[in-house]
Formats: structure tokens, sequence, C-alpha cells
């Protein structure tokens, strides 16, 4: 009976570890994604170039989708740097051209074909780490104005919060252009 008594005691702190340890995991990832909540909007600004803008006002059905599908962009012509003009910019605040070609500000969101939900926290780290498009050594480079620099600076725990956060906002299908070389032809 002692025996019984002492197996089911242990069998309910096992049980209640097992708990414990959820209930702090489940935690410490909602902290995660406050935080990368809060790294994606006050301090890496994300949706100053990946929210589309309509007009003066970011157009919030488009967070984070980067530039719209379809839609007009800018392109510059080397005469320009003659007149002091080194970035061109489309309304919508989500296209630029310069000297480097033409960039389109990328889908963050989760949409499996066309935002980053096929691709892996590695590669998201990977891409704020070496400035290559996911991160693999031969694709093409992440294009001004991404600040890719300062992004690779940030620790990994701040690039996992904010990978974090990205994984649980709305996916929004929307196919972005690919960036264009300074002649107008795809890298």
């Amino acid at each position: 009976m002692h025996r019984n008594l002492l197996i089911f005691c242990v069998v309910v702190l096992f049980v209640g570890a097992i708990i414990a340890l959820s209930i702090r995991s489940v935690e410490s990832q909602s902290d995660r994604v406050q935080r990368g909540k809060y790294l994606v909007e006050a301090v890496a600004a994300c949706g100053y170039c990946h929210t589309p803008r309509a007009g003066a006002e970011y157009n919030m059905n488009m967070y984070l989708a980067g530039h719209p599908a379809g839609q007009a962009y800018p392109r510059y012509n080397f005469s320009m740097m003659q007149q002091g003009i080194f970035t061109l910019t489309s309304p919508q605040m989500s296209a630029f051209s310069g000297p480097f070609g033409t960039s389109f500000a990328s889908n963050l969101t989760p949409d499996k074909e066309t935002g980053l939900g096929e691709w892996t926290e590695e590669m998201f780290i990977g891409a704020m780490r070496t400035g290559l498009h996911q991160g693999v050594e031969g694709n093409r480079a992440i294009l001004p104005p991404m600040p890719v620099k300062h992004y690779a600076q940030m620790n990994d725990e701040d690039l996992k919060a904010i990978w974090a956060y990205l994984k649980t906002i709305k996916p929004v299908k929307n196919e972005v252009n690919p960036p264009l070389n300074q002649r107008g032809r795809p890298y």
C-alpha cells in the first residue's frame, strides 16, 4: 500500500512538473512574440517600408505584405544624379529605385505562397545576418533601403522574437515583384 502511494505521488509530481514546464514555455513564447511585436513596430520599424501606404495612412489590410502586386514602381535614370536625386520611391513608399536598381519591400506575412510561410527561422536569421535572400550563399543580395548592416548586429534572441511575431500575423497573398538591376532586369 505504501508502495502504491509512493508511485502515485511520484507520478503526480512528474505530471505536475511537465504541466509547469509547459505553462512556462507557453508564457515565454508569448513573451517572445510580444517582444517581436515591439521590435517590428517600434525599433526595426519594418512597417515603414513593408506596409504600403494609401496616401499618408498605412494600408493595414496589407500589414507587412510588401509592395502591392501590379502597382507602379519608380524607375531611376542615371541622369538624375546630376540633379542631386539618388533615390525614388513609389507612392505607397514600398518600392525604391536608385543606382542600385529597383527594390520592392517583400511580403513578411506567413503566406505560404507569397510570403515567409515556407521560410525557416534559420533562413530568416541568415538573411538578416548575411544580407542575402533566405540567408543562402549564392542568392541575390537584399537591396537598399533595407538596412541589413544594422539588423545584422541584432542579437539572436531579438531576431528570433521578430520571427516569432511575424509567424503570428495575418497571412496576405501578395506576389511582390523581384528586384531589378540597374537596367531594369530581374537579378
